[in-house]
């Protein structure tokens, strides 16, 4: 999970590949109105994004998958995890410079650097409730993956896994 231009993507997957799962990206899912909305840098609304949510969590009921998704709030995460109760999230955290850098930089994505400040101002960092860590995204990927291999090997054995 993250923000936009933390590296959901790319570490998910390598995640996928290191840990032999499928990976999904839920960004693929969004139906073509959510992305006009996204392209044009206007936020989505939970009815926006609901739907959407649903559809990645069908994704992460079945076994050995690794999902790219923003899931930026708990009420999200738990859309998640209602289909996938064993998820384990991977909350990759950045500053809003970095992040607004990296889009910047990026080609070939709809979601417009414009969405930043309310993906930003709707954060809700993992709690101590929820399965799972928060990482660094300013380090390598393999630093990234590492960790998160040394998290998996203390017990957050993933079923499936979002990012």
């Amino acid at each position: 999970m993250g923000v936009s231009g933390a590296g959901k993507t790319t570490v998910g997957l390598a995640l996928a590949d290191r840990l032999g799962f499928r990976f999904v990206e839920a960004d693929d899912l969004h139906p073509p109105r959510n992305r006009a909305m996204l392209t044009q840098g206007r936020p989505l609304s939970d009815q926006d994004r609901f739907p959407w949510l649903r559809a990645v969590g069908e994704r992460l009921a079945a076994p050995g998958v690794v999902v790219a998704c923003s899931a930026l709030a708990r009420t999200y995460r738990n859309v998640l995890k209602a289909h996938a109760p064993d998820l384990v999230t991977v909350h990759l955290s950045l500053s809003p410079e970095t992040a607004a850098e990296r889009l910047e930089e990026r080609e070939g994505h709809f979601a417009s650097p414009g969405i930043l400040d309310s993906q930003f101002a709707t954060l809700e960092p993992l709690t101590l409730e929820e399965r799972g860590l928060t990482l660094d995204a300013s380090q390598s990927v393999a630093t990234i993956l590492d960790e998160i291999g040394a998290a998996l090997a203390r017990g957050l054995e993933p079923s499936s896994g979002a990012l």
